[in-house]
């Protein structure tokens, strides 16, 4: 499964799904132009433990450096990854 990107002009997500059902997403909203908060992130049980959430925020980091946007992380997950992850921190607000 590959992590896709969706984006209706003001809120997102990353995400992994097969056939219908979406197994993993990271879920951020827009604030304004050049910056976008991180709202959720859900891993499937059966996907747990394989860092599929450190995927997905790194794809999230990598469209926020391409943008020029700089992120918030209200995401418990997302917040704990950015404190372990220095290499991901420039991007934040």
């Amino acid at each position: 499964m590959e992590i896709q990107h969706q984006f209706d002009g003001k809120k997102g997500s990353f995400f992994m799904e097969e056939g219908a059902k979406r197994f993993a997403e990271m879920v951020y909203v827009m604030a304004g132009e050049s910056k976008l908060i991180i709202e959720h992130t859900e891993v499937d049980p059966s996907l747990q433990g394989q860092g599929i959430g450190e995927k997905l925020l790194e794809k999230l980091v990598e469209h926020a450096r391409s943008k020029g946007i700089k992120v918030l992380p209200l995401c418990p997950f997302a917040k704990a990854t950015f404190r372990k992850r220095e290499d991901l921190r420039d991007v934040l607000s």
